[in-house]
């Protein structure tokens, strides 16, 4: 005889899961009893592997879980309700919300915090009751807020939901971080306790259902310095405002140190207009588990409802909070991009005191220069020491083989070099741009953004003696250039779209066979904006973009991304003694991080990477 006691279960009260009763439904009572015998046998196994539950049979149930039940003997924690309509980054809307403080807390310590959209959902109240009285879980605060509405009359003229939660951008975990979460901590308790909540992000979970699920993730995907732990349940990451894009997003872009619970029914499909449900569900499970991140997941046969997450809900905060106060470690991926580029123990740290930085570029040595807001140049020296050498009257730089830096002059006034020593002299008084490149053999070229649509995206070819001449035309909003490491190609980015454009160099400098040739993703406020590019020995291209240090194949492919807390990357180059340390502007602030590669400044001698052919 098989009996359930046999097997290590799952989730708490999976053992009532009756497949004896499972069983009578799929057999007959003529049946042999062999074959009683094997679809036993076989439901056991399906059921306790969760490729099948009790739940997802008609005329069962879930087990109640011990937490869903009230206890009389078990302290019970406050729900008290608010107002919120002064919102600056949703204007107009109004909404409500609830925060739960748990008897157990006292002001003097902050509690960790649960944060859930669409209000209070999953009987959560009564599972923090039971699980935070059992230490299943730490002395949390719960807020439970709805999406916003602007109101006319005392009648919605805009329901913010979908706006609000399946958007890709900052703007919800901004709201909360700087707007709703200050307005909670502005409250009191009946008994006059002040709200305490920790800024920790390993103290923080965040979820929600649908559209409120992608949210929860998004949250803590573009802020894992607020938020570490995730529970989504039926999620939208569907094509509704770019959700199907995170799958690709996770794969690329490094592991962050979010645990994540994941919850979706076979039969989840709120409009196939827009995707499917549960197929989308996989999809980010397998990039979850593919990326390193600590993901599990519950597959029920449900639709897109509640029922199977109520049900599971305080097994879903066991596992969430467990080993707390451990931290949430970041994952290793396996994205080959990554491990080939990347040197293991190797994060990023910022440099110097430089502060509103806005230009980056190397010399032959290795030294870095930064330009910062106010014009003023500045060294750093392969020891970090820090020298200002000049005011420059001007905006891009670009170092070049003779250990000097270019500069393009404001307001058209021509391309200039300066000396080690500071000392100032006049290139080409005809030219005009936004960025620049300085190729081996003393060629320099200058982008230069549309100003009209008679002169839209310019490119200027200024040769050593001064003569600049115009090489192409027709790229809108021309912004960052860079050349390929064997001198053959010159790239040129273009703002406001996807698109990095590559032309063959011809001997006299001259370009020719134009081409849309690396494509970058862009979300919602991550709008394509390349600030800067920079190549390494192994013909990779990195481009600093609002979304983070986006890593091209040499077909053509993002296959990595790198992103940093303070958000868009504004500039980078290689430098250091080897060229082996990336150097990044991000926030105004200067970092570094050492890397597998060798960077190849356009200046340099000519490298020639192994091809990847056309695959």
């Amino acid at each position: 005889m098989i009996s359930l006691s046999n097997f290590n279960l799952p989730f708490h009260g999976a053992e009532k899961f009756g497949i004896d009763k499972v069983l009578s439904r799929f057999t007959h009572k003529n049946s042999s009893r062999f074959m009683k015998h094997t679809i036993f046998i076989l439901l056991s196994i399906l059921l306790l592997s969760n490729i099948v539950r009790a739940q997802d049979v008609p005329g069962l149930s879930y087990p109640v879980d011990p937490a869903k039940q009230p206890h009389p003997e078990i302290p019970k924690g406050e729900v008290l309700k608010f107002n919120f309509n002064n919102s600056a980054i949703y204007q107009g809307t109004q909404r409500t919300y609830w925060v739960y403080v748990p008897a157990q807390y006292k002001p003097g310590t902050a509690a960790c915090l649960y944060v859930d959209m669409d209000g209070i959902q999953f009987s959560a109240p009564t599972v923090f009751d039971y699980l935070i009285n059992k230490g299943e879980m730490p002395v949390t605060i719960g807020v439970f807020i709805t999406s916003g509405a602007v109101m006319k009359n005392d009648a919605a003229v805009r329901y913010n939901r979908s706006h609000e939660f399946d958007s890709m951008n900052s703007d919800f975990v901004n709201f909360l971080l700087n707007e709703l979460l200050p307005d909670v901590e502005k409250q009191k308790t009946s008994d006059g306790r002040a709200i305490n909540i920790s800024k920790n992000a390993n103290d923080r979970a965040i979820a929600g259902a649908s559209s409120g699920a992608i949210c929860a993730f998004t949250a803590a995907w573009r802020r894992p310095d607020a938020f570490s732990r995730v529970f989504s349940s039926i999620g939208t990451y569907v094509g509704m405002r770019g959700g199907d894009q995170y799958p690709e997003l996770v794969r690329k872009t490094e592991p962050k140190p979010i645990r994540i619970f994941l919850q979706d029914g076979l039969n989840d499909a709120w409009n196939p207009l827009f995707g499917n449900w549960y197929t989308s569900n996989l999809n980010m499970e397998a990039a979850l588990s593919f990326s390193g991140y600590e993901v599990t997941h519950l597959w029920g046969n449900g639709g897109h409802d509640g029922k199977q997450a109520d049900a599971i809900f305080p097994d879903v905060m066991r596992w969430l909070w467990k080993g707390w106060p451990q931290k949430v470690q970041n994952g290793k991926s396996n994205n080959n991009m990554q491990s080939a580029i990347l040197a293991d123990g190797q994060t990023w740290e910022p440099v110097n005191e430089i502060k509103k930085a806005t230009e980056i570029t190397t010399n032959a040595a290795g030294e870095i220069f930064v330009r910062d807001s106010t014009d003023w140049l500045y060294k750093v020296d392969l020891n970090g020491k820090t020298t200002q050498i000049v005011k420059i009257n001007g905006g891009a730089i670009a170092g070049d083989a003779k250990g000097g830096i270019n500069f393009i002059g404001q307001n058209g006034s021509g391309l200039f070099a300066i000396s080690s020593n500071g000392k100032q002299v006049t290139i080409s008084k005809n030219v005009n741009g936004e960025k620049m490149v300085v190729a081996n053999q003393g060629n320099t070229y200058i982008t230069q953004s549309a100003m009209s649509r008679k002169d839209a995206g310019k490119i200027w070819l200024v040769k050593p003696n001064g003569e600049a001449v115009i090489v192409d035309a027709g790229v809108r909003f021309a912004s960052s250039v860079t050349i390929s490491p064997d001198r053959k190609q010159l790239f040129v980015a273009e703002d406001n779209t996807n698109w990095i454009y590559s032309y063959v160099i011809q001997n006299d400098g001259s370009l020719k066979y134009k081409q849309k040739w690396y494509w970058l993703h862009q979300t919602d406020d991550d709008y394509s904006h390349v600030a800067d590019m920079a190549m390494d020995n192994e013909g990779n291209l990195y481009a600093a973009t609002n979304m983070g240090v986006q890593v091209c194949d040499q077909n053509g492919r993002v296959r990595a991304i790198l992103q940093l807390p303070g958000g868009a990357v504004t500039g980078l180059c290689f430098a250091g003694a080897d060229f082996g340390t990336l150097y990044v502007i991000c926030n105004g602030r200067l970092y570094k991080r050492k890397l597998k590669v060798k960077g190849v400044p356009s200046w340099a001698a000519p490298v020639y990477p192994q091809s990847i052919g056309a695959g």
